[in-house]
This record gives C-alpha cells, structure tokens and sequence, in this order.
C-alpha cells in the first residue's frame, strides 16, 4: 500500500510536468518577482520622457573689453612669435591714435560657458552649480521646447556649488525631489545634460558611494554616470523619476570622464537652495575651533579605544568654543547627539545650525568624556592665528631626569608671563628634543601640556607622571606649538 502511494504520487508529479512543457514553461523553480526584476536590466525611456522636459541648458556670457584691431594683430603675431622663434615678440613702439577714430572703451559680450540646470518650482525658479554662473553678466536658459529666457541670478553658495535662478515663466514641468535616504550603493541612476554643448544628453550607470568626503563642504555621491564639462548643474535621476543629486565635479587626470563622477545630495542641496530663495545668502553656524583627525595609535595611548571625532588642536579667542569650555586636546566625539566619526563631520553639523542655537557637545579629555553646551555662532571669515611671543625671560631649566633623557627631552616651568600670553594654567616648555622626542615630531620651543592623560602644571608634575609611566609603551604627550594642539607618541629610547 505504501509503495503504491508512491508510484501514484511520482505519477501525478510527472502530469503536471508534461503539462507545464506543453503550456510553454521550462521546469525550473520560480524565483521570487524581486528576484526576476533584479536579473532584468532597465530600460531609461520612460524616465526619460518623464524627466527630460525638466532638464534646462545653461549659457553664460560675460562683458570684456572689445579689443581693437591692432591689437587683435597684436596677439596674433604673440603666438607666431612664440611658436615659431620660442620667445614673444619684441617691444615696437606703436603708432599714435588715427585721427577722427573714436578712443572710448567699449565692451562686448562674449560666450562664457555652457552648464546644465533643471526646474525646481512651476514658476520659474531654476538649479545649477555655482560655478556655472560664477562671473556671467548675463545668464540665459533653455527649455526643452527650444524657449530661451534671461534668467536672474537669485544667489549662489561657493561652499556647496548650489545656485538658484529665476526665469519668467509658469507651468513648467518641475522635478520630483527625491528621498536620500532611500538611495542605495549599487542603485542604477541617470544623467540629463549638455556635455560638451551637446544638449539633452542622456547617461546611465550605477551608485558607486554614499558620503563620499573629498576635502569639500558636502559628502558626495559618487557615480560612475559619465559625466563631462557641460554635466554640471544637472540632475541625478533615481529610477523612480526622482531627482537624487545634482552633478558636479568629477575625478581626472585628463579632463574628461574617466569612471568617477560626483553629486551633490539633492537633500543639502534643497537646503541652500530655500536660504538662497529666502535670503539671497546662507547663513552657517560656527564654534571657532581648528580640529585634525584623530589617528589609531592616539585614540588607542589615551584611551579612547576607536579612531574616531575631531581632534581640537586650537580655540579662537572669544569664539562660542571657548565660551563653551573647549579646550585644545579635546576630541568632539558628538554634536547634538550625533556622532563624529571623521573630522569633517563636524563643520557640516555646525555649518546646518542657525546661528544663535544651543547645542550640546561631547568631548573626551584626559581619559573621560564631558558633556559641554555651546551657542552656535554666525560662520565669518576665518582670523589669522596668533603667534606666542618667543622673547621670554628663561626660566631656570632643571637637570633633566634619566626618564626624561629616555624620551630625548629636556623641559623647564613657563614664566607667569608666558602663561599669561598662552593663556595657560600650566604646562612645560621643551628646551631640547633629541632622538625620540624628535622622531615622535617635538621640537625645541613646544608647550607640553599632558603626559598619558595626565595634565602636567610644572616640571615636578612632568617627571612625576614620568615615574607612573609605563616604561615598556609608548608615551603619549598632548602638546601645542604656536595657537595648535596636537597628540604624539614618544617610544622610549632603549
């Protein structure tokens, strides 16, 4: 009965197999509908139908001055000179004036450069890069439908390359802003642009990165969309018809694309941009600290365990930092409740704060984190650090101790002065470094303020935490040269 059972089973299974080849279908497992979309590769028409009316090419002009025909000789024969005799033309003395010639200077507009742009709102207004319009006397904007219009330059942002313009226009097709948040690596994304001039462009690739840190002010998207002179100030288009970023820089040797492109997240974008619409500027926060990255060796001798925050290496004097109790040495580690994982955290943090904000800080220092509450400051121009005095009266300098010598340092206490001029409460002067304090990056004239965590007010501090140290690890020293605060390792000389 059971083999029976069986064989009916194996009958029955073996049915609806002929009948699924009959029916067309191969006789394999079905995947899931994710899975079957993911294999397929897409098909950009449609997106291109949907976003394309949005996309505007930009053109800029600027005045100079018109040149005479002499002088357009001039420079011709410049360049005859140069390539052919390697040397510029020599000084002839030119004739006067003609006579009865006007001599009044005129200007003359002239093509500046070609960018790409797309509509934000239905009324007109209109975003590109900042360096699109950057100098143009005149900003023209072409739709899709061939209308061209002067546009007016609203404001632009150096900082993050965003600029917003105004045409005279309604019901124009604007784009759907998309979330971010929701973007994935590896995510297929498309460009519309004028590369080159050559308008209505389309490329297509892939998300590469997300919060890419190149040095600048945002964290970009990196693409290995092509994009080339001409691109910038175009959207990045996700697949559902939303706009992601705005393209703006990317990475060659030659000029042109070469597999590496970068956007600016359409989120901080849309955040300038509404400063820009409201304001005609951007308004950024400030602390007034100098910060540098925090290395593994140091975060691992003092105790903070993972690489991680900004290094404050210098306070402006008066600024909201040390209002707040920053001191040089100290490593943010959150803003707001969010964490600094990378130096360059911070400033974006800070910068996206109204000014006149109280915000919390926490900051590691001498082997504990503290809490500190700072009022956000407006960001203004960038004050020229103070130098110490080096005339000082020497104070007396003590025979350096034989822990001391290991390190290859020689110290004595600051003068009341000097305290004063620091704006100290303590520390050591270095008066020599040799051998492991030189290769660890000290030098003669340094201040040190802090051996293994522990602060040092005087030269009997300094060698007394000399004596608690551990003589089989690297020392690590918190010291400041000039207005900058830094970390180093010092390995004892053997």
């Amino acid at each position: 009965m059971m083999f029976k059972f069986e064989k009916n089973k194996i009958r029955s299974f073996l049915m609806a197999g002929v009948l699924t080849l009959a029916s067309g279908a191969a006789l394999l497992p079905v995947a899931p509908a994710h899975a079957q979309a993911a294999r397929v590769l897409p098909d950009f028409t449609d997106l291109v139908d949907q976003v394309g009316p949005s996309v505007v090419n930009i053109r800029t002009v600027e005045k100079v001055a018109q040149r005479s025909g002499n002088a357009e000789m001039d420079e011709e024969m410049q360049e005859f000179f140069r390539r052919f005799f390697g040397q510029p033309m020599p000084n002839i003395p030119r004739q006067g004036p003609r006579p009865n010639r006007p001599q009044q200077p005129q200007e003359e507009e002239r093509p500046r450069g070609v960018g790409s742009g797309f509509i934000l709102t239905t009324d007109g207004f209109v975003m590109t890069n900042a360096h699109v319009v950057d100098g143009a006397s005149e900003v023209l904007v072409t739709l899709v439908d061939k209308r061209e219009f002067k546009a007016k330059l609203i404001g632009a942002d150096k900082r993050t390359d965003v600029a917003v313009v105004k045409i005279e226009a309604t019901g124009l097709p604007a784009v759907k802003v998309g979330d971010i948040s929701r973007l994935r690596v590896g995510e297929w994304v498309m460009a519309i642009g004028s590369p080159f001039g050559l308008e209505n462009t389309v490329t297509a690739g892939i998300v590469s990165a997300k919060q890419r840190d190149t040095g600048d002010y945002l964290p970009f998207i990196q693409t290995d969309v092509a994009i080339n002179p001409g691109n910038s100030g175009g959207p990045l288009i996700n697949m559902r018809g939303e706009v992601v970023g705005i393209n703006s820089q990317i990475y060659s040797r030659s000029g042109g694309f070469m597999g590496i492109s970068f956007s600016i997240p359409i989120d901080e974008a849309i955040r300038v941009s509404d400063q820009l619409r409201a304001n005609g500027r951007v308004s950024r926060g400030r602390i007034g600290v100098q910060i540098d990255q925090v290395t593994k060796d140091v975060a691992e001798s003092i105790g903070l365990g993972k690489a991680q925050g900004a290094l404050v290496r210098g306070v402006e004097a008066g600024s909201p930092g040390e209002k707040a109790g920053i001191e040089p040495g100290d490593i943010i580690t959150k803003f707001d409740g969010k964490a600094i994982e990378k130096p360059s955290d911070l400033p974006r943090l800070v910068g996206n704060t109204k000014p006149g904000t109280k915000s919390s800080l926490s900051v590691f220092r001498r082997g504990s984190s503290r809490e500190l509450v700072v009022t956000i400051a407006e960001i203004e121009p960038d004050k020229p650090a103070k130098r110490a005095a080096e005339k000082e009266e020497p104070a007396a300098k003590p025979q350096a101790s034989a822990a001391a010598k290991s390190l290859g340092l020689a110290v004595s206490d600051l003068t009341e002065a000097q305290k004063k001029e620091l704006k100290l409460k303590g520390g050591v002067k270095i008066d020599s470094a040799t051998d492991a304090a030189t290769r660890a990056g000290l030098r003669e004239g340094d201040i040190l303020l802090a051996i293994n965590n522990t602060e040092v007010a005087n030269a009997k501090e300094f060698e007394a935490a000399l004596v608690k140290a551990d003589k089989t690890k690297p020392v690590s020293v918190l010291f400041r040269r000039g207005e900058w605060a830094q970390y180093a390792l010092i390995r004892p000389s053997r």
